[in-house]
């Protein structure tokens, strides 16, 4: 396998949730980056409707897949407890917008199994791994299908897990980045006293840790950022709150809108939305249930009709206003014009 698997300096994260769209991968690839299709949350079917489609396009691209986690399938009854009170915190919200909330579902592992078996039916070039490692036999099974596989990490113990499982290329997410962290060892995704400042840092510290590739991911927003993270070692950078205003992006327009709203003045690390800590802006819904239960993916189905019915009435105070800390540099322009000067 090439060390240069990318082909390129810009990456355009996956995004799951609709954002990381065919179009979306097509316009990266066309102005000189690669895009990852976003697999979570879709069925198995879906998925490859979007493989398709990106390919009739001629782009290159990967696929993302989130891994399951077994601690949260099902939930320990003291979890499931939690997500009880958590469904009756909920209920001023449910009746906000007249929606009922659904039963808890604790057994989604997001098609894990089925998805690995298509992906190994139909190989693409490249797939990325978010929320923990595949195992070594997913790892080489699909590199011996002809894919290369990258893992997503946030510290310099996750990046040596990885790396012992015989992936090809690491995504370093550092925690300002926008959406779900990907940590998956414990207090790894903890931004306290001791974790490297920067997305740069980082990328450092990894690279001092393990001799593979690197993508560096976290308040990357122009050509500095991306500079800074190559400078420290990494081989690309990896946008995503960048492109999220750009034209071709799926994002609803609600969101896109909030990301250039004088309103919205600060991001959190926020359980509320899913379960999982994510970085949004901070609004209404994150400041009204900041002891969310850590209980991903039940809370992201127990709060999905609120979601949808903030975004069908416009109200940007109830969404998951995903963004990383840069997201007031976020443009609203084509996907070309936030990639043109950047190093591709």
């Amino acid at each position: 396998m090439s060390r240069d698997i990318f082909g390129t300096r810009i990456i355009a994260a996956p995004m799951a949730g609709g954002t990381s769209t065919p179009p979306f991968v097509t316009a990266v690839h066309e102005a000189g980056g690669l895009g990852f299709l976003a697999a979570g949350y879709k069925s198995v079917a879906a998925m490859l409707a979007d493989i398709r489609a990106t390919r009739e396009s001629g782009a290159r691209f990967g696929m993302n897949v989130f891994v399951p986690d077994p601690a949260q399938l099902p939930p320990s009854a003291a979890a499931v407890a939690e997500l009880e009170a958590y469904r009756l915190q909920l209920r001023p919200d449910a009746r906000r917008y007249g929606v009922e909330l659904p039963p808890l579902r604790l057994d989604d592992d997001d098609a894990w199994q089925a998805k690995i078996e298509a992906l190994l039916a139909d190989p693409v070039e490249l797939v990325s791994f978010t929320f923990g490692l595949p195992g070594a036999d997913v790892v080489h099974a699909l590199q011996r299908a002809g894919s290369a596989v990258l893992a997503t990490v946030t510290t310099a113990a996750e990046a040596r897990q990885a790396a012992e499982q015989g992936v090809d290329a690491l995504v370093v997410q550092h925690g300002c980045a926008g959406g779900h962290s990907a940590a998956f060892l414990p207090a790894s995704g903890d931004p306290g006293s001791g974790a490297p400042a920067t997305t740069a840092e980082l990328i450092a510290t990894v690279r001092s840790a393990v001799a593979l590739p690197l993508v560096a991911a976290g308040g990357i927003m122009d050509a500095a950022g991306v500079d800074r993270v190559l400078a420290a070692g990494a081989q690309a950078a990896q946008l995503g709150t960048a492109l999220l205003r750009t034209q071709e992006s799926g994002a609803r327009q609600l969101h896109k809108d909030a990301l250039a709203s004088p309103h919205f003045t600060r991001t959190a690390l926020t359980r509320a939305f899913t379960g999982r800590p994510a970085r949004a802006l901070v609004n209404e819904f994150v400041r009204d249930h900041p002891d969310a239960p850590e209980s991903y993916p039940a809370v992201h189905h127990l709060t999905a009709p609120l979601r949808a019915a903030a975004a069908a009435v416009g109200d940007a105070e109830r969404l998951n206003l995903w963004a990383g800390t840069g997201w007031q540099q976020a443009r609203a322009a084509s996907v070309a014009e936030v990639l043109a000067g950047l190093p591709g």
